[in-house]
């Protein structure tokens, strides 16, 4: 666990906790380290969960699956990130998505009950724990909103420079890489693949993109 704390410091739910105390709050929190192989479930659909985590190292993405096998990745989790939240905290009984790690991961999992009660040792982190959660919780919803914009688009074209123009925003720059490859995009855009390559190439001829595998410039 030590060899993490200088990330744990950066992520979002420990935001405003000095280092000092991350050691005492992961033990109060009964905090677990978990390694997952590439493309290993982390979480399956129908299942309930109770833990949320957070990605110490690699990348997982959360996936839904319709009843014909039809594939849409809800979102990539990165390093330092967290997931499951949303289910965890309304208590969701079947859970609706999966969770898999797309690399090699070591995912750290808390129990989110005990984010929410206060310890017998009164820890004076909670409550800015809960503070920290609710404002997780809230860009999560942002997010989802964000998503909805990119897929509400009617043309697989528009779909692309919705979601292209938002990365170049993100990043503050024309080029930037993505987090996806060919057919995780398609996914993610809920678009076919064949034809989101087209679209592609066609934005490029046109001189609107440029790309290599997962590096884009928009010119």
């Amino acid at each position: 666990m030590k060899k993490y704390l200088k990330l744990l410091k950066s992520v979002a739910l420990f935001e405003e906790i000095e280092s000092f105390e991350l050691q005492s709050l992961l033990s109060c929190l009964s905090a677990k380290v978990v390694n997952y192989n590439k493309n290993q479930a982390i979480f399956i659909n129908g299942e309930t969960i109770t833990n949320i985590g957070i990605v110490l190292s690699g990348q997982v993405q959360i996936v839904k699956e319709d009843y014909y096998g039809n594939r849409c990745i809800v979102a990539n989790i990165q390093e330092g990130k967290s997931f499951g939240e949303t289910f965890a905290f309304t208590n969701t009984k079947t859970l609706p998505v999966s969770v898999f790690s797309t690399t090699e991961s070591d995912i750290l999992f808390i129990d989110y009950k005990k984010i929410v009660s206060t310890c017998s040792k009164a820890c004076p982190f909670h409550n800015k724990l809960i503070y920290n959660m609710l404002h997780i919780l809230a860009m999560k919803n942002i997010m989802l909103n964000q998503k909805i914009e990119f897929t509400s688009k009617h043309t697989t074209r528009e779909k692309l420079l919705a979601y292209l123009s938002y990365e170049a925003q993100k990043t503050n720059s024309n080029t930037f890489y993505i987090p996806f490859n060919r057919q995780e995009l398609a996914d993610y855009l809920s678009v076919n693949r064949s034809a989101m390559s087209t679209e592609l190439c066609k934005l490029r001829d046109d001189k609107i993109l440029n790309f290599k595998r997962n590096w884009f410039e928009l010119l």
